[in-house]
This record gives structure tokens, C-alpha cells and sequence, in this order.
């Protein structure tokens, strides 16, 4: 047989010289099959590399034992998340399939939808979205958790981060450094945890008097290129902001690039904090003050969520927030 064909059942039964009946039978553990033709077609399985169709499994067991994740993209933030999500799947009799739209989600407000609707029932028993756009409750029979869902809690499930405490967190961090012009580099303005930093941050100032100045809130939009042009109009002038606040970590390493491209010192000549404590944020020079969100922890708390949902048993709780903290490294320092 070539290497490229795919093994099915008739091969294997014609290999192990049984029924076709007979191996489906083995396949489901059914009674009826004696004990050494069980043990000759479980070898011939085995030697031919079989394996039983996702979407023949699910149309006679109605499970698939696999759960999907959805991210728009894979990108630090989805990375970190779906080590969590591995972590957690370990030992739940379920596998895990991801699928990426590769950041060309097209319809911006429906992919989602659209492809929940393809892998669910045949393919996957339940589903966690990531940032997902939409209401996406209603799809029948399909258990879903959203992961920082645009429009922050909804009737899904869902598993966040404390977003508004962590924009004080880092704000206040700044302040504690003499710091008063202080700048905003903004996440994806249509992501309320993205709003919540922001809200954080303007609470914060408020809170120690500082006049919010809203020429120094430009868009960072979680993206590198668009916060390293922010960063360029922020950073180019004389009137400069001493310290930066971008709402991301990619968005700040983007910052503290540029400020090095204008001769400026980090932190010398400028504070740079950002957020969410992924792997790059320790490796970048200097390394970078961050606000941690639990990324990790949130995609382990949200296949738990979705296990037991699948599994038909009711969790404690269905809207998990999950606690922020900053951690302190080189890129920030007090003013001089």
C-alpha cells in the first residue's frame, strides 16, 4: 500500500482477515469478538497506522473527544494561552485541535461564527474562543468559553483578567516615579479589555491629580508597526512624554525599539511599562516593567470550564476574572 493512501477499516479487515463488522467492533469494544481475533486485528490497527475518523466516531458515538480553539491569529498572547490550554487537557480523555484564522478573519464581526458552525458536532464535542467579536450564544449543542471576549462578560462563559485594575497597576507605578507626562499607547479599541486599561490608566492620574492630556493617547492597537509609528509622533518632539503606558507588551517593546532608533535612553530619557508579561517582555534590552495578566493560567482555567460543561456537570462559577500584578524590571526608573 502507498505511504500517501490513508488506512481504512476494509484494509484493515482484509489485512487481518475478518469482517469488516468485526473490526468496527473492535474499534468500539463490543462483545462478540473472541479474544485472539480482538488481539490480531488490535496488531494489524497498529501496524497499519489506522485511524478511525474524527467525523465517523462522532456520528456514532455522538463525541469526538476533541476540543477546538479558536484564535484570530497566532501571536504571543495565543501562544502563552495555548500552553495553558495544553497543560490542562492533559489526563481529560480529550485532544485538542487549534484552528488560526492567520489574521485574515475577512468579516471582522462573524468569522467566529462562521467557522464554530463547520467544526462543531463532527468534529469538535465544544469550543473556547479567543477575543472572540460576537454574541456567539445559540449555537445548539455546542459548549463554548470565550477567553477576553470583545464585549468583556456575556451570556458565555467566560475567563478574563482584571484589565481596569492592571491599567492603574501600571500607571500608578509610573506616577510613584515622579512621573506626570505620562503617555498612552492604546490596545484595540474595539476590545473592552483594551477600554479597561484605559480606563485604569485615566483613573489613576485622576486619582493623584494629573491632568489627563489627550494628545499623548495614541493608538497602539496591540500591534507592533502601528505603535512603533505612535510611538515615533510621541517620541519625536521636545515636548515629549517622560514616561509611556502601552497596553501591550508587543506594543511597548515596539516603543522602547523607537526610542532607541531617536538616540533616547530606556530609562534613562524615557519609562516604557506594558502588558501582559509574555515571554519576549523579560528578553527584550532592558528588559521590560509589565503589567502580568495570567495568560496561561486563564487558557488552563477555561479547558477546565469547557470539560465539565461538555461533560454536562455545573461549574461553580461561569465568569472567571482572574487577578493582575506588575512586575518591575529595567525599563522604567524615576524621573531625574
Amino acid at each position: 500500500m502507498p505511504p500517501s493512501s490513508r488506512v481504512t477499516i476494509r484494509d484493515v479487515a482484509a489485512a487481518a482477515g475478518v469482517s469488516v463488522a468485526t473490526v468496527s467492533k473492535v474499534l468500539n469494544n463490543r462483545y462478540g469478538v473472541a479474544a485472539e481475533t480482538f488481539a490480531r486485528v488490535t496488531t494489524v490497527i497498529e501496524e497499519l497506522g489506522y485511524e478511525a475518523s474524527l467525523v465517523a466516531q462522532s456520528l456514532r458515538n455522538h463525541r469526538t473527544n476533541v476540543i477546538g480553539i479558536l484564535v484570530a491569529d497566532i501571536e504571543p498572547f495565543s501562544t502563552e494561552l495555548l500552553k495553558g490550554a495544553a497543560d490542562a487537557i492533559r489526563g481529560t480523555g480529550f485532544e485538542l485541535v487549534v484552528y488560526s484564522a492567520g489574521g485574515r478573519t475577512g468579516d471582522p464581526q462573524g468569522w467566529e461564527r462562521r467557522y464554530l458552525t463547520r467544526l462543531s458536532g463532527t468534529l469538535v464535542d465544544g469550543a473556547v474562543l479567543v477575543t472572540p467579536a460576537v454574541d456567539l450564544e445559540g449555537l445548539p449543542g455546542t459548549p463554548v468559553v470565550a477567553v477576553d471576549p470583545h464585549t468583556g462578560r456575556s451570556p458565555l462563559p467566560t475567563v478574563d483578567s482584571d484589565n481596569l485594575h492592571g491599567g492603574q497597576l501600571a500607571t500608578e507605578h509610573l506616577l510613584s516615579l515622579g512621573h506626570r507626562r505620562i503617555a498612552l499607547l492604546t490596545g484595540r479599541e474595539d476590545l473592552k479589555s483594551a477600554q479597561q486599561r484605559e480606563t485604569g490608566y485615566r483613573r489613576a492620574l485622576a486619582a493623584a491629580g494629573v491632568p489627563v492630556h489627550e494628545d499623548l493617547i495614541l493608538r497602539g492597537d496591540y500591534d507592533h508597526d502601528i505603535a512603533a509609528r505612535s510611538a515615533h509622533e510621541l517620541l519625536k518632539g521636545l515636548d515629549r512624554p517622560t514616561a509611556v503606558f502601552a497596553a501591550n507588551d508587543i506594543s511597548a517593546i515596539a516603543t522602547i525599539e523607537t526610542a532607541l532608533e531617536l538616540g533616547l535612553r530606556v530609562p534613562d530619557d524615557l519609562s516604557v511599562v506594558g502588558f501582559d508579561n509574555i515571554p519576549e517582555s523579560a528578553l527584550c534590552s532592558p528588559p521590560l516593567t509589565t503589567v502580568q495578566q495570567p495568560i496561561r493560567e486563564m487558557g488552563r482555567r477555561a479547558i477546565t470550564l469547557l470539560v465539565k460543561l461538555i461533560d454536562g456537570e455545573m461549574p461553580d462559577e461561569t465568569h472567571i476574572t482572574l487577578g493582575t500584578d506588575l512586575v518591575i524590571r529595567r525599563s522604567t526608573a524615576r524621573l531625574s
